[in-house]
């Protein structure tokens, strides 16, 4: 089941330049099989199927866009999966959040290899990252980790996030294969020298501030989104200047999901309101320049993927749909 929904973009904060904005972000959605079974983590491989993990039904998933098929590997029951990424090689990578292993899917073969973690406290890998290597960096969010899966021995390391209950959540891996995570439970960012093995935290100025996603713009400015309060961040490294700009949904709209385009545009989802928002800023201009409703409604969406040779924005939702966003041709 596909639904369609155009929408005239909000004209937010200032007119833009027609190059660096689109007057509409056209947003599809396809109906999961599955019922229930909270779809998460969307993302694209080569040959343009859109893979996606059921935290709640213990599976990884793709979807055929063209012909609107799904497919189904079923994991081990319990691995409540978070997260999903896709290597160069076309494995599947899955954060097994319930049973604290870290999974390669091959789908030619539907084989899974798991690597599980050296410390027992480590017990819920989050999110994942991909680095110029193949290295696999990941949170673990209670247990209070970073760690890398290192190819092709797939030799895992964690390092101990030295701030107790930081919960670090989001991560991402700038033009320098530099980590950056975002600390859920307080104030805080963390950067990761992947030569040294070591990490910093830094701390926000406002220390209410809980950031849950990060990425970073072609200039490595580190970006995240502040699920409490309600506004983008951002830290330029090399001046150590922070700026936030507020939502337009305010300070309950809990953005959530977010990614970067090649045109160095920021899109986020505003989670606070029903349905949730599908928002745009443009980062040299500085202004959000977009705001599209999520046909099906959303119910949280947390996870979004930028597949740059369709300039699409995918994503999956609580309302168990799969979506895509078109947002430049």
């Amino acid at each position: 089941m596909t639904t369609r929904l155009l929408l005239a973009a909000g004209l937010l904060c200032a007119l833009q330049p027609a190059a660096a904005a689109a007057d509409s972000v056209e947003i599809s959605e396809w109906l999961v099989p599955w019922e229930k079974s909270e779809p998460r983590a969307a993302h694209v491989a080569g040959d343009g199927r859109v893979w996606f993990v059921g935290r709640r039904a213990d599976y990884v998933a793709n979807l055929a866009p063209e012909t609107g098929q799904f497919s189904r590997y079923d994991l081990p029951a319990g691995t409540g999966p978070q997260d999903l990424a896709i290597g160069s090689d076309r494995f599947v990578w899955v954060a097994g959040n319930g049973q604290g292993y870290i999974g390669r899917l091959d789908p030619a073969t539907a084989k899974l290899d798991r690597f599980a973690m050296p410390d027992r406290d480590a017990d819920d890998p989050r999110t994942l990252a991909i680095d110029a290597r193949g290295n696999i960096w990941f949170t673990v969010e209670t247990g209070n980790f970073v760690g890398k899966l290192s190819l092709p021995d797939g030799d895992v390391t964690l390092l101990r996030v030295p701030t107790r209950k930081a919960r670090p959540y989001g991560i991402t891996v700038n033009s320098r294969d530099e980590p950056w995570v975002a600390e859920s439970g307080r104030n805080s960012l963390i950067s990761i020298d992947p030569k040294t093995m070591t990490l910093a935290e830094i701390e926000l100025p406002d220390e209410d501030a809980r950031p849950r996603r990060v990425v970073t713009t072609s200039d490595d400015s580190v970006w995240w989104t502040d699920y409490e309060r309600g506004r983008l961040g951002r830290l330029d490294p090399r001046s150590g200047e922070f700026r936030e700009w507020p939502m337009p949904g305010g300070k309950d709209s809990r953005p959530f999901g977010m990614a970067v385009d090649s045109f160095d545009r920021i899109w986020i989802v505003e989670t606070g309101r029903s349905p949730n928002r599908f928002i745009g800023f443009d980062t040299a201009q500085q202004v959000f320049f977009s705001a599209t409703d999520i046909p099906s409604g959303g119910g949280s969406v947390g996870h979004l993927c930028y597949y740059a040779p369709a300039g699409e924005v995918w994503f999956a939702s609580d309302s168990n749909y799969i979506g895509r966003a078109r947002v430049h041709p």
